[in-house]
C-alpha cells in the first residue's frame, strides 16, 4: 500500500479502534485522571498498527537487536528527543534493512520508515518527535533475514501536534544542511546530521492571527547518499518536529560528497551536500 494511502487508511482505522474500545486494556488511570502504562504495554492503536503493518509476523521484544531511548516525561510535546540504538553492525551477512518509528496515539502514528543499506555502518538514529498525548513511542527493526524486533517507551507529554511552529524563517523553507565531523576516519562508521528548515505543519495548528487552521505542509522524504551510494531513504510524516533533523552514521570509503535529497508534501524539492575527505 502506498504511504499516502496508508496514512489516510490508518487515520480512519485508528479512529475506529478508539471509538469501539471502551478503555485501553493495559493502560490505567493515574492520580488526577491522567493515563499511565508500562513501557512494554500494548494499546488498541498499536494492536491495529501492528496488524496493518506486520500482519501476523512475530515480533521479538527481548531487546537483543534494537533499543529506543526517550524521556519518560517530556517538557515540550512538540520536540521530544528520541534515539534508536541498534545492537548489531551493518554487515552483509546480517543487517537492519528497515526501521519503523511509531507514536501510537498521534493523528499520524507512522512518524518515519527508514530503508537502510550496509553503508550506514551502524543503524543508530536520533531525531525529535511531536507527541500529541501520553503515548508509547515504538521502533520496529526488520533485519535482512526477515525477522522483526521491537522496543517501546511510554512518554508522558501532550500537545505536540497542535503546538504552533516558529514561522520566522519561512523564506528559508527547504534549506538542507549536512554536518560531519572535522576529522573523518575512512572505512569506519561516522556520525553526521541532516537538518531541513521547514515548519512541518501538521494541519492541527491554529494561526493565532487568522484563527484558522494552518494547512498541513511537511517534509515527506529525505534520501541520503555518499559518493552516489545510497545510505538510507527516510519516508517521513508530520510526527517529526519542525526543522526535522536526523542524526545517523555512514561509512566513507574515500573522498566524496555526502548528499541529501528532500521532498515535501507540496512537491517542494531541495538538495544539500557537503564534501568529505
Amino acid at each position: 500500500m502506498r504511504r499516502k494511502d496508508f496514512i489516510g487508511h490508518m487515520l480512519g482505522a485508528v479512529g475506529g479502534a478508539i471509538a469501539s474500545t471502551a478503555a485501553p486494556r493495559l493502560a490505567h488511570a493515574a492520580i488526577g485522571g491522567l493515563p499511565s502504562a508500562q513501557h512494554g504495554d500494548s494499546s488498541p492503536e498499536w494492536d491495529n498498527l501492528r496488524s496493518h503493518l506486520f500482519q501476523s509476523r512475530p515480533l521479538d521484544a527481548s531487546g537483543s537487536a534494537v533499543q529506543i531511548i526517550a524521556p519518560l516525561r517530556a517538557a515540550y510535546g512538540a520536540s521530544v528527543p528520541v534515539k534508536i540504538v541498534s545492537k548489531l553492525p551493518q554487515t552483509p551477512g546480517l543487517y537492519v534493512r528497515r526501521m519503523h518509528l511509531l507514536v501510537d496515539k498521534n493523528p499520524s502514528p507512522v512518524a518515519a520508515v527508514l530503508d537502510l543499506t550496509t553503508e550506514v555502518g551502524q543503524a543508530d538514529f536520533e531525531t525529535r518527535l511531536r507527541v500529541d498525548e501520553y503515548s508509547h513511542v515504538r521502533v520496529v527493526a526488520e533485519l535482512s533475514d526477515g525477522s522483526l524486533h521491537t522496543d517501546s517507551r511510554y512518554v508522558k507529554t501532550s500537545g505536540g501536534c497542535s503546538a504552533p511552529p516558529n514561522r520566522d524563517a519561512l523564506a528559508l523553507i527547504g534549506k538542507t544542511v549536512l554536518k560531519v565531523p572535522e576529522h573523518v576516519t575512512m572505512n569506519q562508521p561516522t556520525g553526521a546530521d541532516v537538518t531541513v528548515i521547514h515548519p512541518n505543519d501538521t494541519g492541527f495548528e491554529l494561526n493565532q492571527v487568522t484563527v484558522m487552521y494552518i494547512p498541513a505542509h511537511f517534509v515527506r522524504s529525505i534520501k541520503v547518499s555518499y559518493a552516489e551510494r545510497k545510505i538510507f531513504d527516510a519516508d517521513l510524516d508530520f510526527s517529526l518536529s519542525e526543522n526535522p533533523t536526523l542524526h545517523f552514521n555512514f561509512v566513507p570509503h574515500g573522498q566524496g560528497q555526502l548528499r541529501a535529497e528532500v521532498e515535501d508534501s507540496k512537491d517542494g524539492r531541495w538538495t544539500g551536500q557537503v564534501a568529505v575527505g
